[in-house]
């Protein structure tokens, strides 16, 4: 039998994207994944209609599923959702789908060939990027050089919210994963490529989300900081 898969989708405040992003995944996944599925809404504190929205969803869709966190933070609902998952695979993507879905099974057919994490990358070779923002571009480049010159990584995009791995993968990593915000991406993938696990790199056809609440200088101050933490603070034994 084909390794199940749970695919979670952080959210906060998507009462409008949520019911779209939904429907096409489903549709995608129904058409292209032959393992086992199941999505998983990890709402971390919105404050409008997204917990009705997801219920909703959850009710009309038996695999679909709702995980309620009362405290914010992409990285604390992911590093939850994945914690207490049951799959043989986790995964997430980000609600606006910016990563085409066509990078997908990519992704899980390199878990099933032997990777510990397979991520999404908007710098490998192949990867296609529209649209996007100068200063995202810069800011993005300059901060996985910085990882890379810092860490000695191979691994190309920290910051893709596109994102896979074994079950057993996220069992040994996330407990001594501290970050719940957005640096929670990076300080996965450089303890997991420090401590051994095999990462593989999928390039990926990527486009800006112009309504995204990224707010860039702000989350990239909070990243290098980060990083000066493992950096300087030492690395944990997995």
């Amino acid at each position: 039998m084909p390794a199940s898969i749970d695919i979670v989708i952080p959210v906060l405040n998507e009462e409008r994207d949520l019911p779209r992003c939904v429907a096409k995944l489903r549709q995608f996944l129904a058409g292209a994944i032959p393992n086992p599925w199941h999505i998983v809404i990890a709402d971390n504190g919105s404050d409008d209609a997204t917990p009705q929205v997801s219920r909703d969803l959850m009710k009309e869709h038996p695999n679909v599923g709702y995980l309620r966190l009362e405290q914010r933070g992409r990285g604390r609902a992911l590093k939850k959702a994945w914690l207490e998952s049951q799959a043989d695979m986790v995964s997430y993507m980000d609600v606006d789908l910016s990563t085409d879905l066509s990078a997908f099974s990519p992704m899980v057919k390199a878990l099933e060939e032997g990777y510990d994490l397979a991520v999404g990358s908007r710098l490998a070779r192949g990867a296609r990027v529209h649209q996007r923002k100068l200063q995202r571009e810069i800011t993005s480049r300059g901060y996985n050089m910085l990882i890379k010159s810092m860490f000695l990584t191979r691994f190309s995009d920290a910051q893709c919210g596109f994102k896979a791995m074994t079950r057993a993968a996220a069992q040994a990593l996330l407990p001594h994963v501290k970050d719940t915000g957005w640096f929670f991406d990076s300080e996965l993938l450089i303890i997991a490529e420090k401590r051994g696990f095999r990462i593989k790199d999928v390039p990926v056809t990527w486009t800006d989300d112009p309504d995204t609440r990224v707010r860039v200088v702000r989350t990239a101050m909070k990243d290098v900081q980060g990083l000066l933490r493992l950096r300087f603070g030492g690395l944990p034994k997995v």
